[in-house]
């Protein structure tokens, strides 16, 4: 029988690689619901809906049902109290929409490592479980906004008889425009800005970043575990970290990039310095630089968040992640961290975003 999936935020990084995941394989139908902002890509069906509102959400979804729905999006509040009660109302509603018809056989939810480290509010403030964390250390005594977003696709689950899995990837490498969570777009935009204005590809990043372990997620390998953890029945009611199965430290990542793009790294002193602060005139510069090599996208505040890649890279402790409780389940994909980000940079040069 046909899937029907519903995604929650299928024009950002994680729900777009998931859309087109799915539309690749045999027996999937796909809906994006959104509020209607952005276009979806072809082949998917768009559902319009406040998400903050359960009629607005009930009234959408209304004579439609869906075996599977994904979670992929999230809103940012000023607080973690506002994230909390925004948040977790966005999976209520959805959920109590497509509950009742009993035909909603698996709900999907991503979130990621603050799950272990804390929100951005208190970010690894008290105590950071030791790395690699595992699924099994449980949640920090703190707010946090995935925690209730958690207890309530349990509540959902237990009342209307679905399962269930929770998906915490490590920063996300992937094709996206328009993303509050997109590192790989960020530094290919500020390699980018190095090489035509002769700025040196400084490391914006901590020590502890630049020396520890750590990995990532490729968004299309996160794609095929949602799959996976869907429809699978070892997978069931069962939350699961996802990275892509290797490691690396920034020291040796750092050159890799720079010779992706012909610059050289400039050496790392130990100190922190944020993109978000040095890059104050990036605007007008990518602005001068889209128009000199017929970009599609001049705005650069459609391509980057230099909060958020500030956030991870300076990180001051190391984060590292164990995938063997979906190995064990079955899940055995792999892939290069260094192929996703030369990847993820050929697909920019390839859609006119950043120059060939």
């Amino acid at each position: 029988m046909d899937k029907r999936a519903l995604i929650i935020g299928a024009t950002g990084i994680v729900g777009g690689n998931l859309a087109q995941h799915l539309l690749a394989r045999r027996g999937w139908n796909v809906t994006g619901l959104s509020r209607g902002r952005t276009a979806l890509p072809d082949g998917i069906e768009s559902v319009t809906a406040d998400l903050t509102s359960a009629r607005s959400v009930a009234d959408s979804l209304q004579g439609r049902y869906f075996s599977h729905v994904f979670f992929t999006a999230w809103s940012r509040q000023a607080t973690e109290r506002e994230n909390i009660e925004v948040n977790g109302a966005m999976v209520r509603h959805v959920l109590d929409a497509l509950g009742p018809s009993g035909k909603l056989e698996h709900a999907a939810l991503v979130t990621g490592l603050k799950h272990y480290l804390g929100p951005f509010e208190a970010y690894a403030q008290g105590s950071v479980p030791i790395t690699p964390f595992r699924e099994e250390q449980g949640r920090q005594p703190v707010d946090n906004f995935y925690y209730e977003q958690e207890d309530r696709l349990f509540e959902a689950a237990r009342q209307y008889g679905f399962g269930w899995s929770v998906h915490r990837p490590h920063t996300i490498i992937g094709f996206a425009l328009g993303n509050a969570m997109n590192m790989g777009v960020t530094l290919a935009v500020y390699a980018t800005l190095c090489k035509e204005t002769g700025q040196p590809f400084v490391f914006p990043g901590s020590a502890a970043q630049w020396n520890s372990l750590t990995d990532m997620t490729d968004a299309r390998l996160l794609a095929r575990h949602l799959e996976w953890a869907s429809t699978s029945p070892n997978a069931r009611n069962a939350d699961f970290n996802v990275v892509n199965g290797d490691v690396f430290r920034w020291k040796w990542m750092w050159s890799q990039l720079a010779q992706y793009f012909g610059i050289e790294p400039a050496p790392f002193d130990g100190e922190t310095r944020p993109l978000e602060h040095r890059m104050q005139d990036a605007g007008r510069q990518w602005s001068e630089i889209a128009g000199r090599y017929q970009l599609k996208e001049p705005g650069i505040d459609r391509l980057v968040s230099w909060w958020h890649t500030d956030a991870d890279l300076g990180r001051p402790m190391e984060v590292l992640t164990d995938m063997s409780k979906s190995r064990k389940a079955g899940f055995l994909d792999y892939q290069s961290t260094p192929d996703a980000f030369f990847a993820l940079f050929d697909k920019l040069k390839e859609e006119r975003i950043i120059p060939s």
